[in-house]
């Protein structure tokens, strides 16, 4: 018998414990950090209505109820254009995407951490729009939206719009309304219209082939953009002639360059994370991951003085 009220007396005081045990504090976003929330996040489609590269905002519209909505790019945002990665200049005004957004410290919806276009979000989930009717005098297209074997349907009876400004891809070649057929299997960049949910299409892939052109290209622009203008990242600390960054994982076009003794070259940044001045050499020292970024402590050839937390950075390899 004792042991029996034992055991409920230790059931009893553990149940007390947890439930009287502190919640886990959801992070906050902090500048010079890469923190991304997900606890405390909303990922709304919307058509972009506006953006300022010089100071990375911008505005869209929800789709769900014609709310506008003011945002803040994080530098470190996953900005996933073509199916890839990309970066603010990449998208057009009217754009249909899935914005990530987090609080601010009074609780305001602004930070975004992604935006993520149509065509990235159906190829990383494997889905498609299978088309159940087609009309073609108003060239519109009823489909239903489903994972590559239908075992997961996401929603039935979309409508596609297209107009005279869609293009329409077969074989990566271009191809007419007139080649879709009842069953085929589509995906699409599409825009809205001002309000509601309408999905005006630009781009209509009538098959991987299309999406995965459109994609490569996408890459090598990108890989040619990080080459040039260096990767981004985070001053996580300077001190005498030493600086360690944080760069963010956009960059590895220059950061599966690196290794211990790579000559490179670093400047300082501003909020449109262009070059606020001129880079200086050095050496890297030590190399190391930061989450899903690398790390990277770099031996300037002069002070760090200009690389001050939670600053930005560029880094690029150098020829030597």
């Amino acid at each position: 018998m004792k042991t029996i009220f034992a055991a409920l007396a230790f059931l009893s005081a553990t149940a007390f414990a947890a439930d009287t045990a502190p919640a886990k504090p959801i992070p906050v976003i902090i500048p010079g950090k890469v923190i991304i929330p997900f606890e405390k996040m909303r990922r709304p489609w919307g058509e972009l209505i506006s953006l300022d590269l010089a100071t990375r905002t911008g505005k869209f519209r929800s789709e769900s109820n014609d709310e506008v909505i003011s945002f803040t790019v994080m530098p470190y945002a996953e900005l996933l254009h073509h199916a890839t990665l990309g970066d603010l200049q990449d998208f057009r005004v009217g754009e249909r995407a899935i914005f990530r957004l987090h609080v601010n410290e009074k609780e305001e919806w602004v930070w975004l951490t992604y935006i993520q276009d149509e065509m990235n979000m159906m190829n990383g989930h494997k889905e498609y729009f299978y088309v159940d009717q087609i009309n073609p005098a108003g060239g519109k297209l009823t489909c239903t939206w489903a994972n590559f074997d239908k075992s997961f349907v996401r929603d039935k009876n979309v409508v596609i719009e297209t107009d005279k400004d869609t293009r329409l891809w077969k074989a990566g070649q271009p191809a007419k309304f007139g080649d879709i057929q009842p069953g085929d299997k589509l995906r699409t960049k599409t825009h809205g219209v001002g309000k509601g949910k309408t999905r005006m299409a630009w781009e209509v892939f009538l098959d991987d082939e299309s999406l995965i052109k459109f994609q490569t290209e996408q890459k090598a622009v990108h890989a040619k953009r990080i080459l040039e203008e260096g990767a981004p990242g985070y001053v996580d600390a300077s001190a005498g002639k030493q600086v360690t960054l944080t760069l963010f994982n956009e960059g590895e076009e220059q950061i599966k360059r690196l290794k211990q003794g790579t000559h490179v070259q670093v400047a300082p940044a501003g909020l449109d994370r262009k070059p606020t001045a001129a880079p200086i050499m050095g050496k890297v020292v030590t190399l190391g991951k930061n989450g899903r970024q690398a790390q990277v402590t770099v031996e300037l050839d002069a002070s760090a003085e200009k690389f001050q937390p939670p600053g930005i950075a560029r880094l690029w390899v150098a020829e030597k």
